[in-house]
């Protein structure tokens, strides 16, 4: 049963005010100064107020997304993803049995165009070939996908990560980026699109931050190289790093930023909401570098942006001047930015770490990640390449045969040169 429904947040909420209900109705039995009544009142008490905690806490998990299910808040989801063998039932053409479809249904948006389709969203599991590490997603399938006039087409990706722990269907639900996209692209503001849309806990309940932890999770190879390859083998999507950009809020914000500035290969723009500029290190991650502090150095934002070459990206960190403790922090990031990297910024006058400011940061945020990316160059398919050769070979003119008695080929053929229009 999933933590966030509401299912679960009726039932939670409706045994707390039963609790208050039965405490009125038990108070006046267990009245009397006896050591058992005094007991059984205090008992009461106890069970009314964790009632009262658990429903709120559910409730404000449901809200903000932290714990999708009891596995997740239990620690025990990790086995419930393996890795996908080829071949497998469901496998999404040519995933090599890496990606897997487990649904898939309509994108629907507010105001639709009379007849027009706004694209699939797909329900999958990716599985990484070099770290065995496996994590559901949302893939977003514009309507051009399943256009015949677009068969040979391939198209950029955007990869939307949440905050920690997170649940992707945040992503579709709570931010609506599937229905974002395709109004944007229904209106032309942003040409076709695909989206991936994950959470970065690929190991929960450990925070990892997007690092390769040493002796642990490699979640930074499994979002830069695993992820990439395995949608490109299932989707037709581009391959280049110009094809690709990661969008995150929170936790997902710094990945967004990491990711991008650590493997320019892979990304080439970059999307930071109430993102942060270095990994924390508490009870959540643990030790992410194992004592290495070359490697926590590397993965930290601001360092490299002091110490190394910056990358040929582009980014956009977005925060408030009220509200949200990062404001100062993206203003040194911000600062510090230097060719080729070219840094934007989207600040509201406020706002907080929370869902409400991200969807009025994300209606701008979006696009403009969609548009820093390149579409992927046109595969024509095998018909069409045989059509158009046949096409040019009957426009193509015939060679003049050369006039043999004219000086050019006379002299030519003195010099033991090939005149024009010989074999």
């Amino acid at each position: 049963m999933e933590l966030t429904t509401a299912y679960v947040q009726v039932l939670f909420v409706a045994l707390a005010v039963g609790g208050l209900v039965a405490t009125v109705w038990l108070w006046p039995r267990l009245s009397g100064p006896s050591w058992r009544s005094v007991a059984a009142r205090a008992g009461v008490l106890v069970a009314d107020q964790t009632l009262l905690l658990l429903a709120t806490a559910v409730v404000v998990n449901a809200y903000f997304g932290f714990f999708g299910s009891w596995g997740d808040l239990l620690g025990t989801d990790a086995a419930e993803a393996p890795a996908i063998m080829a071949g497998s039932a469901g496998t999404a053409a040519g995933g090599a049995g890496l990606v897997r479809v487990l649904g898939s249904r309509p994108v629907e948006v507010t105001r639709p165009k009379a007849g027009l389709p706004a694209g699939r969203l797909e329900q999958v599991t990716i599985a990484g070939a070099r770290t065995g590490l496996s994590s559901p997603a949302y893939v977003y399938l514009p309507p051009q996908y399943f256009d015949a006039k677009y068969a040979g087409r391939r198209f950029p990706v955007i990869l939307g990560l949440t905050g920690y722990p997170g649940d992707a269907e945040n992503l579709v639900t709570r931010l609506g980026m599937p229905a974002l996209t395709a109004t944007s692209i229904l209106t032309h503001e942003i040409g076709p699109t695909v989206l991936v849309l994950m959470r970065p806990t690929v190991a929960p309940p450990r925070d990892t931050e997007c690092v390769d932890v040493p002796g642990g999770p490699q979640a930074e190879t499994y979002f830069a190289s695993d992820v990439p390859r395995a949608v490109a083998a299932a989707f037709r999507v581009g391959t280049e790093a110009a094809n690709w950009g990661v969008l995150g809020e929170s936790a997902g914000g710094y990945c967004a930023l990491k990711l991008t500035m650590r493997h320019p290969e892979a990304f080439s723009a970059a999307v930071s909401l109430s993102g942060y500029f270095h990994a924390p290190v508490d009870v959540t991650t643990g030790d992410l570098f194992g004592g290495n502090r070359r490697l926590r150095d590397e993965n930290d934002l601001m360092w490299r942006l002091a110490n190394l070459p910056a990358p040929p990206v582009s980014v956009l960190v977005a925060s408030s001047r009220q509200g949200e403790s990062g404001y100062q922090a993206t203003t040194d990031f911000l600062a510090a930015v230097k060719a080729p990297m070219r840094a934007s910024s989207l600040i509201l006058p406020s706002g907080g770490h929370n869902f409400a400011t991200w969807n009025r940061e994300l209606p701008q945020a979006l696009p403009w990640l969609a548009q820093q990316l390149h579409a992927p160059a046109q595969t024509p398919s095998r018909a069409a390449s045989e059509k158009g050769s046949r096409r040019l070979a009957r426009e193509s003119p015939r060679r003049p045969r050369p006039d043999r008695h004219s000086p050019t080929h006379k002299v030519a053929k003195r010099r033991g040169l090939r005149p024009a229009g010989r074999a």
